[in-house]
């Protein structure tokens, strides 16, 4: 009886620890859309325009120009970064390319996707992909992983022919990320992420008499965790009590039927 009671109250245990796994597995949630998207790009690194993740950010710029954005990322999260480029009627054949970057500008290869593409004349409108590799929550200094901060997506096109220089185009972004949860999880973290301005404000913290613009305002939903939580914590949890319940049934199966009965003493 105290066995069945043991094992029913391990049981519960573990269908309460599946419960936040199965949420944690759902993809992270889009912003709640009171931001408007942005309608400009910057022109480099310094002049980035902030882009939540889920939004679609428009500029309107000329062949040549850089078109320059920045987004958030925490660990354990792999974006994907598409851009469309919207040519004008006539040009050439033209070759664009989307370029992204860590919040230390060191560029970040891209998995798999088109990170360049070349439209042939006429056509009118081209699609770019970038899918990153999945954001650690800590890296060896000399590895080029990628880093919970800022990140930066650089829009242009290379090898423009002089007759297409100048000629209006307009450019859409979206960057979404898919959470990929403990199977990414590692055992540091950074002790702050890598968004510009963060030294700035660490510094400021100590002085409340003085403020610091911050140059980077936009962060993940929640904020930034940095790895401190994952679902590798749930099924760690769960091997436990699978574990315990082995120990309670092998201890079942092995302990016998209790001492033997006395022998009675010859009469």
């Amino acid at each position: 009886m105290r066995i069945t009671q043991v094992l029913g109250a391990a049981l519960l245990t573990l269908g309460l620890a599946a419960a936040p796994a199965a949420a944690d597995s759902s993809p992270s949630p889009s912003p709640s859309g009171s931001t408007a998207a942005p309608a400009s790009a910057g022109t480099s690194f310094r002049t980035a325009t902030e882009v939540e993740q889920g939004q679609t950010a428009t500029a309107s710029a000329s062949t040549g120009d850089y078109l320059y954005w920045s987004f958030p990322a925490d660990a354990e999260q792999r974006p994907t970064v598409k851009a469309t480029v919207k040519l004008p009627q006539t040009h050439t054949a033209q070759t664009w390319q989307v370029d992204v970057y860590d919040g230390l500008r060191r560029r970040q290869a891209c998995q798999y996707g088109a990170q360049t593409r070349t439209a042939d004349a006429g056509t009118s409108s081209l699609e770019l992909t970038c899918v990153l590799r999945t954001v650690r929550a800590w890296s060896e200094p000399w590895a080029n992983d990628p880093l919970p901060g800022t990140y930066y997506v650089r829009l242009t096109a290379v090898g423009v022919q002089t007759a297409d220089l100048g000629q209006p185009v307009n450019a859409e972004l979206r960057v979404q990320s898919k959470d990929i949860g403990g199977a990414a999880a590692v055992g540091g973290r950074l002790a702050e992420p890598l968004v510009p301005g963060v030294a700035v404000t660490a510094r400021q913290d100590k002085d409340d008499s003085k403020k610091a613009a911050v140059l980077a305002s936009v962060e993940p939903d929640g904020g930034w965790s940095s790895g401190w939580w994952s679902d590798r914590w749930v099924w760690t949890a769960i091997g436990g009590v699978l574990a315990a319940l082995a120990g309670i049934g092998g201890y079942a199966l092995t302990r016998g039927r209790g001492r033997p009965s006395p022998v009675p003493p010859n009469a």
